[in-house]
């Protein structure tokens, strides 16, 4: 991977000029579209900005955007000319040679693609005489021309070898265009290629556009065909970012960028057509507990069915296992304000065949490989971090007792069973803040190889709407992470969980698992009556047994059930459920979320 030139736009990093390229140079990127109200707002000259890119190691492969140039009246055409002739020379002094011309907005612009070729044609000839070029965007609300097709039509009649076309991927999606026509782009028209990723919203192109970008493989747009079809063309520029969006525009410009230039990673990756390493199942997931809930913590496991089989031969670290389900509880003493949960998920160990090369792929993709500390005897484990600090393990699916990374080596057994009634993990979900759930979906596609169940979910929540995504592996044991986030912080009274997180475990019988975990001593959380009238009402069998029992059930639209039993809150933040799917729903029970919510609410004051 890494063999194309990667470029971004500073309109798509937060901070001064000086910030977004110093950030783009430390996350890998080899050049820069330089947007102009940055310039405008550095007090350095055009000469000291291009001396820093090169310091950076970055070119300056745009200057953009000029607007309103095309198809104007003589005396409006004259004056875009004064203000091309002003960029031109900063563009010589910045050093750079390509500046882009998006379609007019000017509501003086005449629709007339004779006039428009002319015009434009007239500003190639311009920027020609100094050694530059111009590259034509349609934009998707251009006054006239909104097209990526209809660029190309003015290109193709100005006939001019300084003008060319620049392909922006929102532009050609947003007005459901077909990329497919690019191949017959002669490829030296093809001169520049922006690339964004958004969701499929229904409003309007321009707020769409302004809001709600994202980096390649974070949104819906299929950008593999598009640069599928820009290489079958001959296209050799640079891959460019050039995303809007309110998020990342006010985020930390260092993990931005690094997030950026793995969305182009992942890009590559698809367009090659090579498949990642498989994750064939979960291995384990790890929580961490202080001393004051580890007691809260394994007693609701126990309570479910797993058994502390193992104790860490050098740490305070016990494995709890029932069926296929293994849950590693690390004990760890809270650090003074450092803002650590009393029990959080710490980590989310998959199976793969190849656990190398799981772990090197995650570093390609600029995930940072975590060394971790071991005696000489102890299995030598390999992980990456992900963007919020959890770790990812990559297990062998057929641990070897005698391979170096046989990690259940690391215990030493107890002498109890394994637990029944549970036979696996069903999955984790997760809460990451809203200005960072689109780095963790990215992470979990490129890096895990997780693809999204479905689309996302809004949940009325009490205390505010919820989104939240699955993400799942393929397979007979898929692994599947689930997170939400809400679009706006909680206020100081703070009535919800902080971040919550939790662990599900996957079950043949929930009533039994109930009933054990009631006979075990664990009170269950209980929803209400009113609940449980209205399952009743939409014809939900047994509705008296569930009810006595706890169990929450969500019916997908073909019937299928996902039938769930949940704990408190544990430590503050984490709490477990149990699982029996039923029909083959494959969703995470947000139906039952907002009752969920409430009730965990009740039962913390």
């Amino acid at each position: 991977m890494g063999g194309r030139r990667h470029g971004i736009a500073t309109a798509c990093l937060s901070g001064l000029l000086e910030d977004k390229l110093a950030a783009a140079a430390a996350a890998g990127f080899d050049g820069v579209e330089l947007f102009v109200p940055d310039l405008l707002g550095s007090p350095e000259p055009p000469e000291d900005i291009a001396r820093r890119c090169t310091d950076l190691g970055l070119a300056i492969d745009l200057y953009q955007p000029i607007r309103d140039v095309e198809a104007l009246p003589p005396d409006a055409f004259a004056a875009a000319l004064r203000r091309v002739e002003h960029a031109f020379d900063v563009m010589a002094r910045l050093g750079t040679t390509t500046a882009l011309i998006c379609s007019s907005v000017d509501p003086r612009a005449i629709d007339d693609d004779e006039l428009a070729a002319a015009q434009l044609a007239e500003v190639a000839a311009r920027a020609a005489d100094r050694g530059l070029r111009i590259a034509y965007e349609a934009l998707a609300w251009g006054r006239h021309v909104n097209t990526w097709d209809h660029s190309w039509r003015i290109v193709a009649l100005a006939d001019h070898p300084a003008l060319g076309l620049c392909v922006d991927s929102f532009h050609l999606y947003a007005r459901d265009g077909d990329p497919t026509g690019l191949r017959s782009v002669p490829a030296g028209k093809l001169f520049f290629c922006q690339l964004a990723d958004a969701p499929r919203l229904d409003m309007d192109v321009l707020p769409w556009s302004r809001h709600h970008r994202l980096f390649p493989g974070q949104g819906d747009f299929d950008l593999t065909a598009l640069v599928g079809h820009l290489d079958a063309a001959g296209y050799d520029g640079p891959w460019s970012l050039e995303v809007f969006n309110d998020v990342f525009r006010q985020a930390d410009p260092g993990p931005a960028a690094l997030d950026a230039r793995r969305s182009l990673l992942g890009l590559e990756e698809s367009l090659a057509g090579g498949t990642m390493p498989a994750v064939d199942g979960t291995a384990f997931v790890e929580l961490v507990v202080d001393p004051a809930t580890s007691a809260e913590v394994t007693d609701a496991l126990a309570a479910f069915g797993l058994v502390r089989t193992g104790e860490h031969r050098t740490k305070p670290v016990g494995l709890w296992e029932a069926g296929g389900a293994r849950v590693v509880v690390r004990e760890e003493a809270p650090v003074p304000d450092a803002g650590s949960a009393p029990a959080a998920v710490a980590a989310l160990a998959v199976r793969t065949p190849d656990p190398e090369a799981l772990a090197r792929h995650g570093v390609e993709l600029l995930a940072p490989r975590v060394p971790l500390p071991r005696a000489a005897d102890e299995a030598e484990l390999r992980a990456v971090a992900a963007p919020d600090g959890t770790l990812l393990f990559c297990c062998p699916d057929r641990p070897d007792p005698t391979a170096d990374d046989f990690w259940p080596g690391d215990f030493l057994v107890t002498g109890a069973v394994a637990g029944v009634g549970v036979s696996g993990i069903d999955h984790v979900a997760l809460s990451p803040p809203f200005d960072l759930i689109a780095e963790a979906e990215l992470f979990l596609r490129t890096v895990v190889g997780l693809a999204p169940v479905g689309a996302p979910t809004e949940i009325v929540a009490p205390f505010g709407l919820v989104r939240g995504r699955m993400f799942a592996s393929t397979g007979p044991d898929p692994v599947r992470v689930v997170l939400s986030s809400t679009l706006v912080r909680r206020g100081g009274w703070a009535p919800g969980v902080p971040a919550p997180q939790s662990v599900a475990f996957a079950v043949p019988d929930v009533l039994a698992v109930a009933r054990a975990a009631a006979a075990a001593g664990l009170e269950l959380l209980d929803v209400g009556p009113n609940y449980y009238a209205d399952l009743a009402a939409r014809g939900v069998a047994d509705v008296d047994l569930l009810a006595a029992h706890r169990v929450l059930v969500d019916v997908d639209g073909s019937g299928g059930q996902y039938r769930h039993v949940v704990t408190p809150v544990l430590g503050g933040r984490v709490f477990l459920e149990a699982v029996q799917r039923v029909g083959g729903h494959s969703g995470f029970g947000a139906a039952d979320a907002p009752v969920r919510m409430a009730a965990h609410r009740r039962a913390r004051r």
